[in-house]
């Protein structure tokens, strides 16, 4: 589905407004899993709400990335995202996991709780912190 807008914006807070119309039409709720594809970029979230109208988040991240600021102009493509959201695991946080049983603990998480797991290793700028934070997953889920 096809519409356009322009990058919604209050301080450093930046998201697409989602017309309720649209979310009527793709029959997903109030607050579905998307694909969305604006000015050739695409990524996958969740409509969310802010100031009593739907967004979809836009991160500063995104913005960086996509050289798209509040205020501009869009040309939206969103769709139902219906596939799985899960966070792969990298291979030494995956082989800790196995070692102590706690994979299937990971899998159970919501795929939010995975990926803050994932994010938190990642984001190490050490091996020392890198593997303090992998141990720390493990223990968490019980290992």
């Amino acid at each position: 589905m096809r519409y356009e807008t322009t990058m919604y914006q209050v301080g450093n807070n930046t998201g697409i407004p989602v017309p309720t119309e649209i979310l009527d039409a793709l029959g997903g709720g109030r607050r579905p899993a998307v694909t969305v594809k604006v000015n050739d970029f695409e990524y996958r979230r969740t409509v969310g709400s802010m100031n009593g109208q739907f967004l979809i988040p836009f991160s500063s991240a995104l913005r960086t990335e996509s050289g798209i600021a509040g205020g501009d102009a869009l040309s939206v493509d969103i769709e139902l995202d219906t596939a799985p959201r899960t966070a792969e695991p990298a291979a030494d946080l995956a082989e800790a996991m196995d070692a102590a049983g706690v994979h299937p603990a990971f899998d159970a998480l919501s795929p939010s709780r995975q990926k803050a797991h994932v994010t938190s290793v990642e984001s190490a700028k050490t091996e020392e912190t890198r593997a303090r934070r992998v141990a720390k997953v493990v223990s968490d889920l019980g290992g």
